[in-house]
């Protein structure tokens, strides 16, 4: 989330013929004993950290969790292959090296000295059975599609992926297709390790996604320490043996039920870091908070989302239908008006932070306010056939949606001269079960903040056929063939080319109608010091220090 565009880091630039990612830490496990001032997990600060968050959707399994609340949660407690620093660059975490000579064969190699937080060994079978268990069929994981570009995945059956565990420290994988960029993905929560008992007879366990055991630089603070609906405690882990270095006592994520309560705690120094100030306050909040206000550019899409099965909405007719509503909504005018420019217009699928971000996508101009060809498209679909009812849009009332919501409505309304409202649920996790079940009944609001730096992540997962977070079942063998050809690219600049293609298709059929591009807008209390938010919205925590 810097300030200036953020690249691709260098791992995911380098050929095929020479793609190595290396880590800087030694083998040896000769760390400094635990609770000594030099030890990498060791806190510097006594002060537990509070922050906002709302409830994850699930048990907090690495392959099930595909939502920011759970996801931050993973991403305290385990440490996987690599992390992602502030500007979006992987830092080799447990892996000592990610080698591959083809792009298609790799050989990972762990740094010796790792363990949970239960004292078990973190070995290459740790990640090995995460990721095979991630990956399969019948266990339905949200994020199983991370795993789809190694050899032997199938949505058809349960397979074993190629997967190959060499020595307690060393393994290897096959992909089915060349991919530069694979090894910039393992920093992503999907691909962590888990311990032997987070699976019985092959299968999660209800008690462990309750209180995971990871290997991160936090842990949970005590059996029960997730108070559903109210909050998370995490501490330092005395144990952690990577670079992200704890300087506090803990954090505790607070659940809220809206973002204008946590700005008010935010201001009254009852809560120390807030990532997402609430519409109410944008016009004041950089004047209210001073230097201890955030509005960076971060990775982050937000859209809505219109099913492949809405009625009116498929075929011909839900072309012309879905090109109306686009050309029918003034992005400048909200985004001015109700966010006070701490949004920006959509030109395309991604995010201007990412490489190979473009303003001049051919179709882009469907995504531009242009009254009377929305009032002549929806004409158009009339023909085919009458419109009747509410358009509604689904949005969680917890997350600040509603003036957009209705402002958006209310564009439509007064361009198209149709019936248009928000769908309120009162929480994120309510909204989310309808949507993962199905049982939404209009479109929704759906959002994007990148796993890892890289424009596949913004277009793979959620539009590819059968892709984990592609909630509108949306499916196109042209727009799948561009990513693929992408995917298997010798090297970035190659894949550019055919992601930017791939997004020209998506603006013929808008799947999700891209509204625009968030900053990070956030603040900290006079209780914290060193607050610093990363490339994709996240506070780094760990970095934090309260006395």
């Amino acid at each position: 989330m810097k300030i200036s565009r953020i690249g691709l880091s260098a791992a995911a630039l380098l050929s095929a013929s020479a793609l190595v990612l290396t880590g800087c830490a030694s083998g040896d496990g000769g760390a400094p004993a635990p609770g000594t001032s030099d030890t990498p997990g060791a806190s510097t600060s006594t002060g537990i950290v509070t922050a906002n968050s709302n409830e994850p959707q699930n048990p907090l399994y690495p392959a099930n969790t595909n939502e920011v609340g759970g996801g931050k949660i993973l991403d305290m407690v385990f440490a996987g292959l690599y992390y992602y620093d502030a500007d979006g660059k992987a830092i080799p975490e447990v892996a000592k090296s990610v080698e591959s000579d083809d792009a298609t064969n790799y050989t990972v190699k762990l740094n010796d000295g790792w363990t949970f937080t239960n004292g078990e060994k973190v070995t290459a079978s740790s990640f090995v059975d995460a990721w095979q268990y991630g990956a399969l069929l019948s266990n339905a994981q949200l994020s199983s599609y991370f795993f789809e570009t190694i050899d032997g995945f199938s949505y058809d059956k349960d397979s074993k992926l190629a997967l190959n565990v060499v020595d307690d420290l060393t393994f290897t994988v096959k992909l089915s297709a060349p991919e530069a960029d694979w090894p910039l993905r393992l920093g992503y929560s999907a691909f962590m390790p888990l311990p032997t008992e987070a699976l019985v007879d092959g299968k999660a366990t209800t008690a462990f996604g309750e209180n995971p055991i990871g290997n991160g630089p936090y842990m949970l603070a005590s059996a029960d320490a997730w108070q559903h609906n109210v909050q998370i405690d995490l501490v330092p882990n005395p144990d952690y043996k990577g670079t992200r270095t704890v300087k506090n006592g803990g954090v505790t994520l607070k659940f809220y039920d809206n973002q204008d309560s946590a700005y008010a705690d935010l201001q009254s120094d009852n809560l120390d870091v807030l990532d997402a100030i609430p519409a109410s306050a944008f016009e004041t909040f950089e004047q209210t908070l001073g230097d201890r206000a955030i509005n960076q550019p971060s990775a982050v899409f937000q859209s809505f989302t219109i099913p492949e099965k809405l009625e009116h909405f498929g075929g011909e007719e839900g072309k012309l239908r879905r090109a109306a509503l686009s050309m029918a909504i003034n992005r400048p005018e909200i985004t001015d008006v109700i966010f006070f420019k701490t949004r920006t217009p959509a030109s395309d699928y991604t995010s201007p932070v990412i490489a190979g971000w473009s303003d001049s996508l051919a179709g882009s101009d469907v995504l531009k306010f242009n009254a009377d060809e929305a009032k002549a498209k929806w004409a158009e679909a009339e023909k085919i056939s009458p419109y009747t009812g509410t358009f509604t849009i689904g949005y969680n009332s917890d997350g600040g949606h509603q003036p957009w919501v209705d402002a958006v409505a209310n564009s439509l309304k007064n361009t198209l001269g149709i019936k248009a409202e928000g769908q309120p649920y009162a929480t994120f996790a309510e909204l989310r079960t309808d949507v993962t079940d199905r049982k939404i009944k209009g479109a929704f609001r759906t959002g994007w903040q990148a796993d890892y730096p890289s424009m596949f992540n913004f277009l793979g997962p959620l539009y590819a056929t059968n892709a984990g977070s592609n909630d509108g079942d949306y499916s196109s063998p042209e727009f799948d063939a561009l990513l693929k050809e992408g995917a298997s690219a010798k090297s970035v600049d190659d894949a550019t080319g055919f992601f930017q293609k791939a997004q020209e298709v998506l603006l013929q059929d808008l799947p999700a109608i891209p509204l625009w591009y968030s900053n990070v807008t956030g603040g900290f209390s006079t209780q914290v010091q060193n607050v610093k938010f990363g490339w994709n919205s996240v506070p780094l925590y760990y970095e934090i220090t309260k006395d």
